[in-house]
């Protein structure tokens, strides 16, 4: 199993706790206590940090995140924006939704409130722009009350695929992207989303 970039820090020394609790429980079984809920615990990261491979999907512009669509509102500009929702259990990489050059990557510090809270527009956050064949299309990753970090893969410059991997975000949080004029999103609220795969517009 391919697990994302990035996670060394959370899951080594989770995997190394639980390696060496299980090898002293060996010899005491008072150990147990501590090697049963660690190994579970790397069982669960393990699961959380995994990062499938996927061919992606055919339509033009796809979801860059694993989750449910949370919200679709049209933004003053003539865009539309699209939130996904990420919970615990979903893959927490993130992906491009269309091929293009990353022209800008932006840190905005903020809180860190649930990533489904109306507020949460406010939350530490990432800013990419991507210049495509459709114009400049921004995708927003967001921090939740658990996530409290982002990961790019990748600088400004770097030329995407479709579906190329980009960051990391640990923990539940949110992607937004931001359709542009003129496109009708082809998803609904509450629908489920495959990052990558699922179709985004009608093209």
């Amino acid at each position: 199993m391919r697990l994302a970039r990035g996670v060394s820090p959370w899951l080594l020394p989770t995997v190394a706790a639980a390696a060496v609790t299980s090898l002293l429980g060996r010899r005491d079984r008072r150990w147990a206590l501590a090697a049963v809920p660690l190994s579970a615990l790397t069982g669960g990261m393990l699961w959380f940090f995994r990062d499938p491979e996927r061919p992606p999907g055919p339509a033009r512009i796809l979801s860059p995140a694993d989750g449910v669509v949370q919200s679709i509102d049209p933004w003053p500009d003539g865009r539309t924006r699209v939130a996904v929702f990420m919970s615990p259990l979903n893959v927490h990489v993130n992906r491009a939704p269309l091929a293009g050059t990353v022209t800008s990557i932006e840190h905005v510090p903020g809180g860190f409130l649930p990533a489904f809270n109306k507020d949460s527009d406010r939350n530490e956050r990432v800013v990419w722009h991507l210049d495509t064949e459709l114009g400049d299309v921004e995708l927003v990753q967001i921090a939740g009350a658990v996530a409290r970090r982002i990961i790019p893969y990748l600088a400004v410059g770097a030329k995407v695929a479709k579906a190329d991997r980009i960051g990391l975000i640990r923990f539940g949080s949110r992607v937004d992207v931001y359709l542009p004029r003129g496109i009708e999103p082809a998803v609904s609220v509450g629908q489920k989303t495959v990052a990558g795969v699922t179709a985004l517009d009608h093209g």
